[in-house]
């Protein structure tokens, strides 16, 4: 199958939003950045070509004033708060996390206040006070304190559940990390990109593509470049800033567990 073939789902599927008049929403969520490197430049510039947004989800305590001096000539870049040092917590027989129930809640709260803290003193109005936990876990007993401490928003990966906080999820990770642990198959993710756009107009949440700039492979680049190449080429299509999906879904946050 050839790559225009691979594609041809997608670029038919925009055609008729634009015929219906109908709007694709797209957000950008890019995890674990801490300084500036090659990887963290090619990201921000293929955005910034593009003009799509980008959410960096920074680790705290292994960043500093560099990565500010680099994203000074980022404006479209905007910094949320990932954990505190993604640092693994959990018995060996467990799946990772940093902020589960293996340390004392107040512990765990006093670094996620600490994190938030630092990176809003780096990057001032650039951060948004939302949380991206370490491999998209977090302890439910956390989350009724994330407001307590600062925080607005929580982002973790897949169908978001209630919170009293604003959830903003992504739900197409580029990865494939059971298996090659580079780019997921590209027809794959382009069907899966198509079965998000479906849901998202039976009232489920835009397509939230999930990167992770460190670990790509040139599959990973090129599969960007080509949806940012699509998504450019139809009125049918929008890459949100994460400031407006949680001032969207700020009204709709309601108690209980995420």
């Amino acid at each position: 199958m050839t790559s225009d073939q691979i594609w041809q789902p997608l670029v038919e599927e925009l055609t008729c939003l634009q015929r219906a008049d109908r709007k694709a929403e797209f957000w950008l969520r890019d995890d674990d950045a801490v300084d500036p490197t090659p990887a963290l430049d090619r990201l921000l510039d293929l955005t910034g070509e593009f003009t799509v947004p980008v959410t960096l989800a920074v680790i705290p305590a292994l960043t500093d004033e560099k990565l500010v001096v680099r994203l000074d000539e980022a404006p479209h870049a905007t910094v949320a708060i990932h954990g505190w040092a993604h640092r693994n917590h959990a018995p060996e027989d467990q799946k990772k996390q940093e902020l589960g129930a293996h340390r004392p809640r107040e512990a765990v709260l006093d670094d996620l206040a600490r994190g938030l803290s630092h990176v809003t003193g780096l990057h001032g109005a650039r951060a948004v006070p939302m949380l991206v936990p370490p491999w998209n876990r977090i302890d439910a007993g956390l989350v009724s304190g994330l407001g307590s401490i600062g925080f607005t928003a929580l982002s973790v990966y897949g169908p978001p559940k209630p919170a009293p906080l604003a959830v903003i999820n992504s739900n197409v990770d580029l990865m494939d990390w059971h298996g090659t642990r580079g780019c997921r198959d590209h027809g794959l993710l382009v069907q899966a990109i198509i079965a998000q756009l479906q849901h998202a107009f039976d009232g489920g949440e835009p397509v939230g593509l999930l990167t992770h700039h460190l670990v790509h492979d040139e599959s990973a680049w090129l599969f960007l470049k080509r949806l940012f190449t699509v998504t450019a080429r139809t009125e049918a299509c929008t890459w949100l800033p994460i400031r407006t999906l949680i001032g969207r879904s700020a009204g709709r946050a309601i108690p209980g567990k995420v």
